[in-house]
């Protein structure tokens, strides 16, 4: 059996996150990851975009998460030495009405705070806080500080248990080891739903929303050196094209609702979906054959977005869940959001301590190769 005050369960970047605050203020806190390694799932096949909150809707949650986030991050960056980016990102109208839309993303963007500017000549929305990382070096990041700040992180320890007491909870894990704590995070993405079921909490539900992504490599080594995003409808935000931090250029994504939470399978339908809009984004691109494919499952809530909160059924369990394709730029005010949240459990907390320099450089390729390698191995 294993005591630890708080116990954060699953390793992707938001559980990461969120160890890495409490880490930072004095918390005994352990991760527990069901996988082999972190960021396995939706954190490691996204896009890789710290979006800046620009385009986010004013006075929800999410948004004040990542405003919260973005506050937050050039320190923490710059402290554990992440590769991103920092490259901008602009928005083209190509269409009758667009112009119209970028005018009232930029009124949305001054009330968020965020910087933008509509250039003379075309019209193009200019962001420059939207950049890019790897983000399964992002998340490794986040976590081997909170292991230098004390916490403990564990893999291959699914839980599919939970015990409750007065004042603690017990959690199983699969290979049959219990682990106590006072409190769980449930940051189990994909699975927060079935964690909330352990403890009788129905109140979501979590489905996968696929989407897929295809990697250029231009001739001569050229890359793209700044995202190009495409005019938003309701549903979706399009077609991105971006670069990555290894040189490489990105098309992507769709989003296709599924039930099957284990199909990672890029679609054959998805290079029709994708290539051509992309190509109107980014002409560069026409002729060019892939040389890799990758899908993400994002894990959106059933009528439900930025799910954050004690469980109806359990107070010591604190869901984070339905947190979607927003979650790697949101991830550090979720932490601090979430954090917060423990004071009624008589979970001491310290001031906020600054992050200490990381001791070398961090990057994916110690856990597999380039992130979307890693991810494209997982697509087929």
């Amino acid at each position: 059996m294993t005591d630890t005050s708080v116990a954060v369960i699953g390793g992707g970047v938001v559980g990461a996150a969120v160890l890495y605050t409490l880490a930072h203020r004095g918390v005994d806190a352990t991760l527990l990851e069901a996988d082999s390694a972190l960021a396995y799932a939706a954190s490691g096949t996204s896009s890789g975009i710290l979006h800046s909150g620009f385009d986010s809707t004013p006075g929800e949650l999410e948004t004040e998460l990542i405003l919260r986030g973005g506050r937050q991050r050039d320190r923490v960056l710059d402290a554990l030495d992440i590769p991103v980016l920092r490259c901008g990102a602009e928005l083209r109208p190509h269409g009758a009405g667009d112009r119209d839309t970028i005018a009232r993303l930029a009124d949305k963007a001054r009330r968020n705070g965020v910087s933008v500017e509509i250039r003379d000549d075309d019209g193009a929305l200019l962001i420059p806080r939207e950049w890019v990382t790897d983000p399964v070096a992002y998340t490794y990041a986040l976590a081997d500080a909170a292991v230098r700040a004390g916490a403990v992180v564990r893999t291959d320890a699914a839980v599919d248990g939970i015990d409750r007491g007065a004042e603690h909870l017990t959690l199983q894990l699969a290979g049959g080891e219990h682990v106590t704590c006072r409190a769980a995070i449930n940051c189990a993405g994909l699975r927060a739903d079935d964690i909330a079921r352990l403890v009788g909490d129905d109140s979501f539900e979590i489905y996968p929303r696929k989407g897929e992504f295809f990697v250029f490599e231009l001739p001569g080594r050229r890359t793209l050196d700044h995202i190009l995003l495409p005019v938003p409808t309701a549903r979706t935000k399009g077609v991105l094209v971006f670069p990555t931090v290894d040189g490489k250029v990105v098309a992507g994504p769709t989003a296709v609702d599924q039930h099957d939470k284990r199909d990672w399978t890029v679609r054959p339908d998805a290079a029709r979906e994708i290539l051509g809009k992309a190509v109107a984004q980014f002409p560069a691109l026409e002729g060019l054959q892939p040389i890799a494919a990758y899908a993400g499952l994002r894990p959106a809530g059933r009528d439900a977005n930025y799910v954050i909160g004690p469980s109806p059924a359990c107070p010591r369990l604190v869901n984070v869940a339905a947190i979607r394709s927003t979650g790697l730029s949101a991830s550090l005010g979720i932490g601090a959001y979430v954090t917060d949240l423990l004071a009624p459990l008589a979970i001491a907390l310290d001031a906020q301590r600054d992050p200490q320099p990381a001791p070398a450089r961090q990057d994916s390729s110690r856990h597999g190769g380039a992130w979307w390698q890693r991810t494209a191995r997982r697509s087929h």
